[in-house]
């Protein structure tokens, strides 16, 4: 769909080449073939609309209005791929339009990022509350929003898929149950794979970090439910790797302050790619705290001993032990003893000390250090 701006300026490049106006209207009316992401941007300022098209063209398809209700007759014709919403607009706010958009069945899972010239955290607040996944603050920056805009359709496009592949296994479920739960479980695995093949170096960590983790949550008198349950978390504990760019990730010198930062925003994206995926309630939490520790300096939100959710706690110790026991690029595998000395020094202060007793049992009873070799 090409919006009434666009359209206008396509018409007078038609003149300057001698067609005519009804050549125009027939172009139009083929339809878009496009296949570029498509970005809706919502703002009244018609100057700043050549600013944002000049960013993000080509890489997206790009399309305007300038007004609330144009957002709102837009969406009832096509869905876009993200929103970048003004918060300042002639007859709605940008926080009304995203309420409307919110309530529609149809449209409340469109990525919606805001626009805006003022830095002001009360609005920020209710803006992330209403839905919105990030705020942009004019000036723009040409590679910030394009790497914004980027990194949000693809947490969207990953949700969007793991919430379809859940839902059609979950209507499977109830003719073939069994093979419903086979097929989740290589999903999730064929996923923590792809995961861990961004470095070299990570090969099979998420599946044998979900291995300890069902063995310290069995060891923890838990049920089978829940040692499954731990399982799935491990699996999926670094999927928001999947937003990091592959360079920083595989890096084999050291990081810089910059890299570092975004390296530590893993944990967030995952638990927002995670969150909204109903058929298994907490699967999110791995993912988002699993780089807490025990005495709150961790990150991302600094929780402290039992604040931090049981099932982050168990998969850090298990993410911790298989770090120590795997290769990496800057070293080889440490020596069993260094990496029980490591993991009992961390009681307390990195690790709840009960699950740092669960996994010195483990590693005391592994006498040929084979845990780390895992077979999975």
């Amino acid at each position: 769909m090409e919006n009434t701006y666009r359209y206008k300026v396509k018409v007078e490049k038609n003149r300057k080449t001698g067609k005519s106006k009804k050549d125009a209207v027939k172009k139009k009316k083929t339809g878009n073939t496009d296949t570029r992401d498509h970005i809706l941007v919502a703002d009244d300022d018609m100057v700043f609309w050549e600013i944002i098209r000049n960013m993000l063209e080509p890489q997206f398809r790009v399309s305007f209005v300038k007004s609330g209700t144009e957002v709102i007759s837009f969406l009832q014709k096509e869905i876009p791929s993200l929103i970048l919403l003004d918060l300042n607009m002639p007859d709605k706010s940008g926080l009304e339009v995203l309420q409307e958009i919110m309530a529609h069945r149809k449209w409340r899972d469109i990525p919606v990022l805001f626009i805006t010239a003022e830095n002001d955290s009360e609005m920020e607040s209710k803006g992330f509350e209403a839905g919105a996944l990030d705020f942009i603050i004019k000036p723009l920056d040409k590679n910030t929003l394009v790497q914004r805009v980027r990194r949000n359709i693809k947490i969207h496009q990953v949700q969007q898929k793991l919430q379809a592949d859940l839902k059609e296994q979950t209507r499977k479920a109830k003719e073939r149950q069994m093979q419903v739960e086979r097929l989740s479980m290589q999903i999730m695995e064929a996923l923590a794979d792809t995961i861990d093949a961004k470095d070299e170096y990570t090969n099979g960590h998420s599946i044998r970090v979900a291995e300890y983790s069902r063995e310290i949550a069995r060891r923890l008198d838990m049920s089978p439910k829940k040692q499954k349950d731990f399982y799935y978390m491990g699996l999926l504990h670094d999927i928001g790797k999947i937003g990091i760019p592959d360079e920083i990730i595989s890096k084999k010198a050291q990081l810089s302050d910059e890299e570092y930062k975004i390296i530590k925003s893993h944990p967030v994206i995952g638990g927002d790619i995670l969150k909204n995926i109903s058929e298994i309630p907490g699967i999110e939490t791995g993912a988002r705290w699993h780089h807490e520790k025990y005495d709150g300096t961790g990150y991302p939100d600094g929780l402290k001993g039992e604040e931090i959710p049981l099932a982050a706690r168990v998969i850090g110790v298990a993410d911790a032990y298989d770090a120590m026991a795997s290769k990496r690029s800057y070293r080889d595998v440490l020596p069993q003893k260094v990496v029980r000395e490591e993991i009992a020094k961390g009681s307390g202060t990195q690790f709840d000390p009960v699950i740092v007793e669960k996994m010195l049992e483990m590693i005391d009873e592994d006498k040929e250090y084979r845990l780390r070799e895992m077979d999975v």
